[in-house]
């Protein structure tokens, strides 16, 4: 060993060892971070499940590569972190010995290719990366606006470095006529050799580079715990692991919302107490500490907010955003939580003054930030970002290491709802009107089967008819607004026409609670959904199967996903599934395609929520023949502006999500707008209204166009 060798073997091991000291520092702080917030047992059920689509979602990149090159670019960069962390320790052997190796394979021609052949790939992923970030940096509306992007220049360039000390490295052994592996098997290795002079001690000095590179690296996000840009290849494999739903394909955070939580259990309202049991969240230790380990593990890649309807119309709601917020808040106020400190249910002060004598001023000061409040009253979420969420999904569908938002906002809207009542004014008479009338409008109760009046049939109804086997759920915007009753009328002709066997509750009817759970008024939600649970079981009797059919899909949603919450088991289908089933049979047979062309709106709560994509199309494909795509259709589908309870919440900031979506499908050129929920069809519609195009184009429900095609009426 040289005198250069033994400098370089003593510098890569005191940067080492510092290293690894303030690594596992950072290690344990992320962890007692993490551990501050409540329990939940759920996440630890179906390991095999779970340890499964981790790997698929890992290892397969399955969420990253909907966005094909830049997934494929991003794992062929994970793949190189993963592959040639090998290379980073065969640099310690060479910083010993110049002409050294990994022990065992390090002179293995395999372990020479496929090492070769990653680092190349590798280094052509990270230049690619570099340069999209580059460019969308320069976009009117980036997804990486409000990301640290000091951190990520830095792991940038770590991974750039890296690769490039690797092919260096091996240059300099071949210059020196010590590189072990044939020029077939590493011909950018030799290639960088041609170029490079004969340099004995070359290959020590560069891999100590290396390690200072990569030991640089682990120090910087060892002292900045919340660099997530960096920590999630690490956290990503447990947030996965812990996703609400491992189960499914889609985001986890998808389809039902979880139930009010305290202490790790669902809150029975019966007994609940506000002063101990917690209702929503007003502090950040409230989150569940899979909540604390979203916020971690967030990358600042700013897919959920390219994605979502409101940061794209102007609002102050970008997902990642607010979980950046949630993140910094978190780790800012862990010194106070870690020394004892934190508020009860009742707001009073938990620690005493001997415990918080010893804390940094600013901890304390982190520590009595309101979660939610205006700029003047220092809180860490603003209300207007809180309130423009429309609950669409697109933030959760989005996220590659399936952060959880819809649930956390929500969360944050029980408490101020149910103990703050602070909510936008507009929505309090959506909510007296669910409480005393049960329905949003506020309509009379015995005015729900007024749309069966001057039908050439009659239409059955539950009691009057024994046995059926659909029971068609109207919901209240199919028996009480004027649009969606026609979509009404529509399915119950279609449903006659095809012979099929259905009832309704008529009178016996409410609403599912869908709006008033969305906004956080968890309270009457209960109250309506217990109701409804008790009137399906009495009308389902003793059946083995239940079946509903609903055209609304936030009934579709909360009948079918957040009853089971409540003990009612039924199978639940979308109106438009139903008539893709009588169509596929021959119950159904289109004979009149619709002139003018036709495009589709994905529903959020039918797309995304709940993966139903395919059978509108059907049904349109028979009925009108040739379908034209607007550029944001599917599991990307643009939100309509109406979920979350928007539809009974003025929209002050920005430009309307409504109009955003109504002007994407008016540049289709399709005469045709379809709809496949009630909500859609007013807020499309009135964008269409609004640009005045009421006269050239027209929204129907997808059952209006199929029953058109049947026959010339409506």
């Amino acid at each position: 060993m040289g005198i250069a060798q033994i400098i370089a073997t003593v510098l890569a091991g005191a940067i080492t060892i510092v290293a690894v000291v303030l690594a596992v520092r950072a290690v344990l702080t992320i962890t007692a971070v993490i551990r501050q917030g409540k329990p939940d047992p759920a996440r630890f059920a179906d390991k095999p499940t779970r340890t499964k689509t981790m790997l698929v979602e890992t290892l397969g990149h399955t969420r990253m590569l909907k966005w094909s090159t830049i997934g494929a670019a991003h794992w062929l960069v994970m793949v190189s972190f993963m592959i040639l962390f090998l290379l980073v320790v065969e640099a310690y052997f060479e910083v010993v010995d110049p002409e050294g190796g990994l022990p065992i394979i390090g002179h293995w021609v395999v372990y020479g290719l496929v090492t070769e052949w990653i680092g190349i790939l590798g280094l052509a992923g990270i230049l690619y990366l570099i340069f999209v970030r580059q460019r969308s940096l320069r976009q009117k509306r980036s997804r990486f606006t409000g990301s640290t992007m000091w951190q990520a220049y830095v792991v940038e360039a770590v991974i750039l470095g890296v690769l490039v000390c690797g092919f260096l490295i091996r240059g300099f052994k071949v210059a020196n006529d010590t590189f072990e592996y044939p020029e077939w098997a590493t011909p950018l290795s030799h290639g960088v050799g041609s170029l490079l002079p004969a340099a004995h001690d070359g290959p020590t000095w560069v891999a100590l580079v290396k390690l200072v590179i990569s030991m640089g690296w682990l120090i910087t996000i060892a002292l900045n715990p919340t660099m997530g840009v960096a920590w999630h290849r690490f956290l990503a494999f447990f947030n996965i692991f812990f996703k609400r739903a491992p189960e499914k394909p889609a985001g986890s955070g998808l389809g039902a919302l979880r139930p009010m939580m305290s202490d790790g259990k669902p809150l029975d309202f019966e007994e609940a107490d506000p002063e101990k049991d917690q209702f929503g969240v007003a502090q950040v230790e409230q989150f569940t500490w899979k909540g604390l380990l979203d916020f971690s593990t967030c990358t600042e890649c700013g897919r959920c907010q390219s994605q979502c309807p409101a940061w794209n119309t102007a609002k102050p709601l970008s997902p990642k955003l607010l979980v950046l917020s949630l993140r910094d808040h978190a780790y800012a106020k862990a010194p106070y939580l870690l020394a004892g400190g934190g508020k009860d249910l009742t707001g009073e002060e938990k620690a005493t003054e001997a415990q918080l004598a010893h804390l940094d001023v600013l901890a304390l000061a982190e520590g009595n930030r309101p979660l939610i409040g205006a700029e003047d009253e220092q809180g860490v979420i603003d209300p207007d970002v809180l309130w423009s969420c429309t609950t669409c999904g697109a933030c959760v569908e989005q996220c590659p290491v399936d952060i959880e938002h819809v649930d956390h906002i929500v969360d944050m809207r029980r408490y101020q709802v149910l103990i703050e009542s602070s909510f936008p004014a507009e929505a309090g008479v959506m909510l007296r009107n669910l409480e005393n009338k049960g329905n949003p409008w506020g309509a009379p109760q015995n005015t729900r089967e007024d749309w069966t009046k001057g039908l050439d049939f009659e239409v059955p109804r539950v009691g009057e008819k024994e046995d059926f086997e659909y029971l068609f759920w109207v919901g209240c915007a199919g028996a009480f607004e004027d649009r969606a009753k026609k979509t009404t009328r529509a399915v119950a002709k279609l449903l006659h026409e095809a012979g099929v066997d259905y009832a309704i509750l008529g009178e016996g009817e409410t609403c599912t609670g869908d709006p008033a759970r969305r906004i956080g008024n968890e309270f009457v939600f209960q109250m309506l959904a217990q109701q409804n649970v008790e009137t399906l079981n009495e009308a389902f009797g003793d059946r083995p199967v239940k079946k509903i059919v609903a055209t609304c899909p936030h009934c579709f949603n909360t009948l079918g996903n957040e009853y089971e919450q409540l003990g009612l088991k039924v199978e639940v289908v979308h109106h438009t599934q139903l008539l893709a089933h009588l169509v596929a049979t021959g119950k159904l047979t289109p004979v009149q395609p619709v002139d003018g062309g036709v495009t589709y709106h994905d529903p959020c709560y039918l797309g995304r929520h709940n993966r139903v994509f395919d059978a509108p199309r059907e049904v349109l494909g028979s009925a009108a023949g040739e379908l034209t795509e607007m550029p944001r259709n599917s599991e990307r589908s643009f939100c309509c502006g109406a979920g979350g309870a928007r539809m009974w919440m003025e929209e002050k900031i920005g430009k309307r999500i409504n109009v955003e979506r109504t002007e994407e499908a008016l540049a289709t050129g399709a005469k045709t707008i379809a709809v496949g929920c009630p909500f859609c069809y007013t807020m499309i519609g009135d964008g269409v209204t609004g640009k005045g195009e009421q006269e050239n184009v027209e929204v129907v429900d997808v059952a209006t166009v199929l029953l058109r095609s049947l026959k010339q009426e409506v």
